[in-house]
């Protein structure tokens, strides 16, 4: 039996490599532009999840606290009385900043001095983290004018200190790149698996393939495991482009990432194998996977957060496989994160292709009878 499955999946990787059309698709894929869908599309920051650490206890300290949170940006999840908290609330992203106020702060003020203001940015989202440093700048410097016209002093007295967890220099690629993983993946496996028997139905070749000793689990299977092949081959060639040529570091192990890839492909071809199923063209199929990618690729948080969605759409998110991968080749990358800490990301993804896979057995047993 695997002998005859092995047959067909060579030659469906065949059939894809030796077409044209096919080559382009895995080599450069379409430059889809996305839909804007509401609130899920917008840059803008509000309520982010703000720690203070006030160490001066002060009027002016609690002015510039006030300044903070009377401000709509910004929203209090925690008043810190000592700083071993820090880097839980950070690295569980209970807290997208800490602001800490030296105990020096209104002596400093008074005499004239810089005043110590530090801010703790996550920069795991690099574009997030310019967000956040660019309103704290904004309302430590409306806090210094404010206090320079109040006492007369030389504007501003304050200085800041930003210091970003695990992207120290905010470099956009270290965040965008390791997403391209997940999205580039998802677009060539969806795009070779969608359209595996949607084509093999349009060249009127569906019939005599079901005449061959093959079962229809074995067409399945044999339709299925190219996608996922090219599909950690894709993954694989964009990570090392990452890590050699764009050099993002790559903290965590690929035990981890791999593990995680091969969890989301399985998702992904179950989703390709269920358009196949349903599509009679490859017009048809080609529809079917701009339908699901668009919105999987907007409510995945690999352009703007999930926390900014509104609530029904983080919902949505949930059964969204990209949204899993996505959390895992970030923190891989860029945390170090090992398999046991991910496994809150792996078992969703298992069971999505779980459901996936068996939706398209079924659909294709349908189909076929």
């Amino acid at each position: 039996m695997w002998r005859r499955v092995l047959a067909l999946v060579v030659k469906e990787l065949l059939t894809v490599l030796r077409d044209p059309k096919g080559r382009i698709a895995l080599i450069m894929p379409p430059l889809i532009q996305l839909l804007v869908f509401g609130y899920a599309a917008t840059y803008d920051l509000d309520r982010v999840p703000t720690a203070i650490y006030n160490l001066d206890a002060s009027a002016p300290s609690r002015d510039l606290v006030a300044r903070f949170l009377g401000s709509p940006t910004f929203h209090l999840v925690a008043s810190l009385k000592s700083a071993e908290r820090i880097d839980e609330l950070v690295d569980s992203r209970q807290a997208a900043l800490v602001l800490t106020i030296d105990r020096r702060f209104t002596r400093d003020l008074l005499t004239g001095q810089p005043a110590p203001v530090q801010a703790i940015v996550d920069g795991r989202n690099s574009n997030t983290a310019l967000l956040i440093e660019g309103y704290v700048n904004a309302v430590v410097t409306d806090f210094s004018l404010a206090w320079s016209a109040d006492h007369g002093g030389p504007p501003p007295p304050t200085l800041i200190d930003v210091q970003a967890r695990y992207n120290p220099t905010l470099n956009s690629r270290w965040f965008f790149l390791p997403s391209l993983v997940g999205l580039l993946t998802q677009i060539v496996t969806l795009l070779v698996v969608s359209m595996s028997v949607a084509r093999e139905r349009e060249t009127g070749t569906f019939d005599q393939l079901l005449v061959t000793p093959l079962r229809q689990i074995d067409i399945l299977i044999g339709k299925g495991v190219p996608g996922l092949l090219i599909g950690l081959t894709e993954a694989s060639v964009i990570a090392a482009a990452a890590v050699w040529w764009f050099e993002v570091p790559l903290r965590g192990g690929l035990v981890a990432l791999y593990l995680g890839l091969l969890l989301f492909v399985a998702a992904i071809t179950g989703v390709g194998l269920t358009i196949s199923s349903l599509a009679a063209t490859q017009q048809q199929a080609l529809l079917g996977v701009f339908l699901f990618m668009v919105p999987s690729i907007i409510l995945s948080g690999f352009a703007t957060p999930i926390a900014n969605m509104p609530g029904w759409e983080q919902t949505l998110t949930l059964i969204n496989p990209m949204r899993y991968f996505l959390v895992i080749v970030r923190t891989v990358f860029l945390e170090g994160a090992d398999a046991a800490s991910l496994t809150q990301q792996y078992w969703p993804m298992a069971a999505i292709g779980a459901v996936t896979l068996t939706a398209a057995a079924w659909l294709f047993r349908r189909r076929t009878t």
